[in-house]
């Protein structure tokens, strides 16, 4: 889900391709990604592809292909898993939860009367993953010769760490979360399928790249009030103020200057005076300002693919055509053991 401040960041947003991005490291929001792969890799009915044993594969599919396609246009990636969720974040998880739910039973229904447009629609929406999925997701990439991380909490916020330190050049994720964490470069729809089909014609759906640095002196604010927006708007730790979307907010900021000044100045939406709990608002300002690094950190290394242990996954295991397989694997072990290009950084 995320914070929503698409509107206002738009202007900001810069079209590049993925050549762009050769020899960049980038750490990539790897549920954000799973969850896109597991949407719109399904069946005509929306059902998603399957083994011999019903297992869901959909996601080990795109993780393969749009990691070697990532590799073959000499980028480095990184996956970020999330860790365990904050306290302030159960709530939105049940949400979700709920939504599924609902969703499955149209999907359900809709299947059930033969109504395969209608039922993919709703399917996009059903996805869910369990810790077996996302174990051998991490198998997939280590067997890839590709580093993961798992954060202490959020993805977004040890992409922006990894950044902060130098590891990364950019985080790659649907969300704007990553910016209110101080990620200072954000790339969207690296990890998603750029032609989308609209009534009776293909859409081309460009990579976008945003800048921390531009969005705030185009919005004409700090990071710390970028962070008071996001409160005010809804974030995945609190739903927001009744009233208040993105252009409002950003009123109110640039105004006032800050959540408790608004409170000070008993400024109202939708009729009520908006108020916070201070002792709730440090501790949501807290997450994004002071990012807890994961428990456990290993260095970040690109290796030698495990071929071996990719066929056994995804062919023994799942039963992946062989003879594709076979020339993917070909294909990765070939690109990762030549000499990786270096990118021109004048375009950003």
């Amino acid at each position: 889900m995320g914070v929503n401040i698409s509107d206002l960041v738009k202007e900001v947003a810069k079209d590049i391709t993925i050549h762009n991005l050769l020899g960049k490291k980038i750490a990539i929001d790897a549920f954000n990604s799973i969850y896109q792969f597991l949407a719109t890799i399904r069946q005509r009915d929306g059902t998603p592809l399957k083994d011999y044993n019903g297992n869901v594969t959909s996601h080990l599919k795109g993780l393969f292909y749009r990691t070697l396609s990532l590799i073959e246009h000499d980028i480095k990636p990184l996956y970020v898993f999330d860790g365990p969720p904050h306290q302030l974040k159960l709530k939105t998880i049940q949400q979700r939860r709920e939504i599924r739910q609902e969703q499955t039973k149209k999907m359900q229904e809709a299947q059930d009367a033969q109504e395969d447009a209608e039922a993919k629609k709703y399917a996009q929406a059903t996805s869910k993953l369990n810790s077996e999925m996302i174990d051998e997701a991490k198998q997939l990439i280590e067997y890839m010769g590709i580093p993961w991380i798992e954060a202490a909490h959020d993805g977004e916020a040890e992409a922006a760490r990894l950044i902060d330190e130098g590891k990364v050049w950019a985080a790659a994720s649907q969300d704007y979360d990553c910016m209110l964490f101080g990620a200072k470069r954000l790339i969207r729809n690296l990890n998603i399928n750029r032609k989308r089909k609209v009534k009776n014609t293909t859409v081309e759906i460009s990579i976008k790249y945003y800048s921390l640095d531009k969005i705030l002196e185009r919005l004409g604010i700090s990071q710390k009030q970028l962070i008071d927006l996001g409160i005010l708007v809804g974030i995945d730790f609190f739903p927001g103020i009744k009233g208040v979307g993105e252009k409002t907010g950003l009123k109110l900021i640039k105004k006032h200057g800050s959540i408790e000044e608004i409170m000070k100045n008993k400024i109202k939406s939708m009729g009520k005076t908006i108020e916070i709990n201070p002792i709730l608002l440090k501790e949501i300002r807290d997450i994004f300002l002071h990012i807890t690094p994961p428990k456990q950190q290993h260095p970040i290394k690109w290796t030698t693919p495990n071929e071996n242990g990719i066929r056994d996954l995804l062919i023994e295991k799942h039963n992946f055509s062989e003879s594709l397989l076979n020339s993917g694997i070909e294909r990765l072990v070939k690109k990762k053991s030549s000499k990786m290009q270096t990118s021109l950084d004048k375009f950003f």
